[in-house]
């Protein structure tokens, strides 16, 4: 049997490491620091080292230094997850022996392709497209699921729902559980039996606070005839959802709700510990590789200087960036100038973002767009969603959650 010291490891990792990699026939040694590290190592002479940093790569640089020093450890492949480092720092902990770098929140696709490799096994991966985002506001958790259901993922839900509970504390988290794109058979049930069982797993969640957003009868059938998820609500409409949930204002409307309490999510499904994207879902480029600039081009539109100037950050790290404070001067030159992206606000002066996107249609240029825009009315956001927009986001959001979104629609893009 092959066997993996894990070092450093939380256990919520340490726990979906053990489930998948024994499932596997892969031994796990656990590790608590560099003390524990160093004679575990020299004793199992394991077959891949996983660590997992927390802060510094420095922190682990006398247990590297000691298993290079060893004549029958110093061949033994080193697979890292940390924070965010520089290329060259990554480059340099080549001489220690360690093969890949992961920038957390983790790509699991990736992780177990590159374990897999060092231990020349081909794991069962589950690669039906899939896409699960996971957000908080307050004390609701929604999860997204659309275009189908990936065991994978389903498996790496029930850690991140444990992630997000005891991240924030809560005592009764309440689920919305969003699959109103979805349309399942009975060939599905086992995997939305193995979904329902992963989120009742954790004891803070009761099913009478679980809610499901669907169209799909199979999902309302399954449910109703399996006693084990007695007490989950079906429903189809997500006025309904919010209203059981979050309970309705005097005079609040189901828009103000929507606005409140979806929109505006005080947490990112891929903070923390783990990804729900994977690499597989976009093409994005995972840690150690880059697009050169100049490869695709973006424009900013926005008269306002100072969110042309954030977006610029963003726009700067993927490629060639050129900023718009005419809405007019874009629509004019966009044809000639074959971006990739644009990002663009909803109310500027000379033109809306929606006037840009029918202008857009008009002239049948097929250019992804992002809205960046703090108007939260539903009808609105439908409308440029209709009008064709890839993404609308609210903001403020952080640097990252906008060049993520960014690349995964440029790739996504590429893909057709």
């Amino acid at each position: 049997m092959k066997s993996v010291l894990v070092v450093d490891a939380p256990q919520l990792l340490r726990d979906f490491l053990t489930e998948k990699l024994s499932s596997e026939n892969v031994a796990i040694e656990p590790a608590d620091g560099q003390r524990d590290a160093l004679p575990k190592f020299l004793s199992l002479l394991p077959d891949l080292v996983i660590i997992y940093i927390e802060n510094s790569v420095s922190d682990m640089m006398d247990f590297l230094s000691k298993k290079q020093a060893d004549p029958n450890g110093k061949k033994t492949p080193i697979i890292i997850a940390g924070p965010l480092i520089d290329q060259d720092e990554v480059s340099d902990l080549v001489q220690y022996g360690v093969i890949k770098y992961f920038t957390r929140p983790i790509k699991f696709d990736l992780f177990f392709e590159s374990i897999g490799r060092v231990l020349h096994s081909d794991f069962s991966i589950d690669t039906t497209p899939c896409v699960m985002d996971i957000h908080l506001n307050r004390d609701i958790i929604f999860i997204e699921l659309a275009v189908g259901l990936n065991r994978e993922k389903i498996t790496l839900l029930k850690y991140k729902l444990t992630e997000i509970i005891e991240n924030n504390n809560l005592s009764l988290p309440k689920i919305i559980l969003m699959m109103s794109s979805l349309s399942l058979s009975y060939v599905d049930g086992l995997n939305l039996e193995l979904l329902l069982s992963n989120i009742t797993e954790d004891r803070r969640i009761l099913r009478r606070n679980i809610k499901i957003l669907t169209l799909d009868s199979f999902v309302s059938d399954f449910i109703s005839g399996h006693p084990t998820f007695d007490g989950i609500q079906v429903v189809s409409k997500l006025s309904e959802v919010l209203n059981s949930l979050v309970g309705a204002r005097s005079g609040g409307t189901v828009e103000e709700l929507i606005s409140d309490n979806l929109l505006s999510a005080s947490d990112s499904g891929d903070s923390g510990l783990m990804a729900t994207r994977f690499f597989s879902d976009t093409g994005t480029v995972n840690e150690n590789e880059e697009l050169t600039t100049g490869q695709v081009k973006i424009a900013i539109v926005d008269n306002d200087l100072s969110v042309a100037r954030y977006l610029k950050q963003v726009s700067e790290a993927i490629g060639d960036v050129t900023v718009f404070t005419s809405c007019r001067q874009f629509v004019s030159t966009v044809q000639q100038n074959q971006f990739n992206l644009a990002i663009m606000g909803m109310y500027m002066a000379e033109l809306t973002g929606l006037d840009i996107l029918k202008a857009l249609v008009e002239k049948k240029i097929d250019l992804p767009v992002i809205i960046y825009s703090n108007v939260v009315q539903k009808e609105v956001i439908m409308q440029a969603l209709k009008l064709g927009a890839s993404s609308y986001l609210i903001k403020p959001q952080p640097l990252e959650v906008i060049t993520q979104k960014a690349l995964e629609i440029i790739n996504a893009k590429r893909q057709f």
